[in-house]
């Protein structure tokens, strides 16, 4: 089979732990890093990725944490991490750095939950606008690597919100894919449109994934 007739296989990657993980959302603020923990994972994922013989390209989000996740895999392979902007995490605006405790008590927060295509953070992106833009970040990869294998990693909204539309599942609905540090989700990319392979994979290596493509 020639490239141009195989698809495209991303595994999208959130990022390891960090001090903030299930306590805070940091939005787009600098300076946050991996724990330790975080660092063992992004580790990891050097022998779980190890079946796959050749990796188009790896991409990562401009932030710190998806960097650094990025960095023990690129490494091995010898290869530079790119920076993908269009794979940054959702812009939350005045919403950044509350704890989620604190967000979880505004009025606002129901509609988040049950309502994201309708809500736009203050002083940030909405969740469409989000969708939009992985999607999109997504489509510009797949286009530069036809029937490779690509890395990506980001975070856990914006692969949600891809694996959402990947799947045709609306966006009102997305929050109730899980997505979790370190986890590895793969969609192949054909002509005829995406297929979900794996979600919120977070053990074994991904041989099986590659024969599913």
């Amino acid at each position: 089979m020639n490239a141009s007739a195989r698809p495209t296989l991303v595994l999208l990657i959130r990022h390891g732990l960090t001090p903030t993980t299930g306590v805070k959302l940091p939005g787009r603020a600098r300076g946050l890093h991996l724990s330790e923990e975080g660092q063992k994972q992004a580790d990891a994922l050097v022998t779980r990725l190890r079946a796959i013989p050749k990796l188009g390209a790896i991409y990562a989000s401009p932030l710190e944490r998806a960097r650094e996740t990025a960095a023990p895999l690129a490494r091995a392979r010898g290869r530079a991490v790119r920076v993908e902007p269009g794979l940054a995490e959702l812009e939350i605006g005045e919403w950044t750095g509350l704890s989620l405790k604190q967000a979880s008590h505004k009025p606002e927060w129901d509609t988040v939950q049950r309502h994201p295509s309708g809500f736009r953070f203050p002083g940030g992106e909405s969740f469409v606008e989000m969708q939009s833009r992985i999607t999109g970040a997504l489509a510009r990869v797949v286009a530069r690597h036809r029937g490779e294998i690509v890395v990506a990693v980001s975070h856990a909204d914006p692969i949600k919100a891809a694996v959402a539309h990947a799947l045709g599942t609306p966006l009102d609905l997305f929050q109730r894919i899980m997505i979790a540090p370190a986890s590895v989700s793969a969609i192949a990319y054909r002509r005829t449109g995406p297929s979900v392979l794996t979600v919120n994979s977070l053990d074994g290596d991904v041989a099986a994934w590659i024969g599913r493509a």
